[in-house]
């Protein structure tokens, strides 16, 4: 009973913050009413934004906004970005970041389909991003669904609802194109030309892995092996197989010593609690460090003595098996963490289309 009823209080609680973040939403959607109002503005159209420029004839640089949607396997995010461009380069100011914890993969790795309680959840979350796209005014955004709606049996038609409810023009991606996504942040422009690197994003459903080799990348491949799934015991020993013989493969023909890039909320989390000193890089004998000490504590204590999300302590452990393993086969000692992913590549590259018109 007492465990029920912890679940039950967790539920309170993440209930009422999904209010207060419902309410916020309602907020910035009134005052941008307001605003609009006061200022005589009128859309052309309700929710069809195009790329278009927005340049100061001054000395100012150029500004422009996006935002992206990501429908992941454990959760989904909504980011808003500024980019302010000179004639040299063009800065990305996250301006909002908002998560919401919906484990969608759940369901999609274990009976195929998504339930119909959390197909709900996801109309109304998607309904709610549709004001905050409304309240932002992003000159252009893009929505994507991966492993979870991949998956699931009923994910086209799921998304094909929430396009005819919301028409925030949803789309699955493929595994591919997730880690063509997630590589549009164009992370190589700054790295070390002396050196190769190994790109790791784990997710609630899939793994993206790519070799940069002289600040190009060379090859990439998405494994359907990620923390939710392993938590559900969905992930066969041939599934492990295919990857490790994948990157061991890739990593013969790289003659140079390679150092690890990893992006996903995990690690994100796992280098926070490595307390570590230095800018953005974390050794692999101190993931393996934090994963050690996070193990022998109960989900309740990860909760409450580690202070991890609910959603997240149950599967921190198993995404920092998946990169540990890689970079033991790949013999990597260190790895760099950007903190930025999926959603920050939609960014770079609406910025990109948006640019190049």
């Amino acid at each position: 009973m007492s465990l029920i009823e912890e679940e039950a209080s967790l539920l309170r609680e993440k209930n009422l913050q999904l209010s207060f973040q419902l309410e916020s939403m309602k907020h910035l959607f009134d005052e941008n009413i307001r605003l609009k109002q006061l200022l005589n503005f009128k859309r052309e159209s309700k929710l069809n934004i195009y790329p278009a420029r927005v340049s100061n004839m001054g000395a100012s640089p150029h500004l422009s906004s996006s935002l992206s949607i990501d429908i992941g396997s454990n959760a989904m995010r909504l980011l808003f970005c500024r980019v302010l461009q000179n004639s040299k380069s063009a800065k990305f100011i996250k301006e909002s970041l908002i998560r919401m914890p919906l484990r969608l993969g759940e369901d999609a790795f274990t009976v195929g389909n998504i339930s119909k309680e959390n197909g709900v959840k996801l109309i109304k979350t998607i309904h709610a991003f549709r004001l905050m796209i409304e309240a932002y005014d992003p000159i252009s955004y893009k929505a994507c669904a991966t492993s979870a709606l991949r998956t699931a049996k009923n994910g086209q038609e799921l998304v094909d609802q929430i396009n005819q409810v919301t028409d925030v023009d949803l789309k699955i991606i493929s595994g591919e194109e997730e880690a063509r996504l997630i590589m549009a942040n164009h992370i190589e422009n700054h790295l070390n030309p002396k050196r190769d690197y190994l790109y790791i994003d784990v997710g609630g459903g899939s793994t993206e892995v790519s070799f940069i080799i002289n600040k190009v990348k060379a090859v990439s491949k998405s494994f359907p092996i990620g923390s939710v799934r392993l938590l559900k015991e969905q992930v066969s020993s041939s599934d492990w197989y295919e990857m490790e013989s994948w990157v061991k493969n890739n990593r013969s023909k790289v003659s140079r010593s390679i150092k690890a890039i990893g992006s996903g909320g995990n690690i994100n989390k796992i280098f926070a609690m490595a307390e570590i000193m230095r800018k953005n890089a974390i050794e692999y004998k101190m993931i393996k460090e934090v994963i050690d000490n996070i193990e022998p504590y109960s989900l309740h204590d990860r909760i409450t003595k580690l202070e991890l999300r609910p959603d997240r302590a149950d599967v921190i452990t198993h995404a920092g098996k998946i990169y540990l393993s890689i970079m033991e086969w790949t013999n990597t000692e260190k790895m760099i963490v950007p903190q930025s992913g999926l959603p920050d590549g939609i960014i770079h590259e609406l910025y990109e289309e948006y640019n190049s018109n």
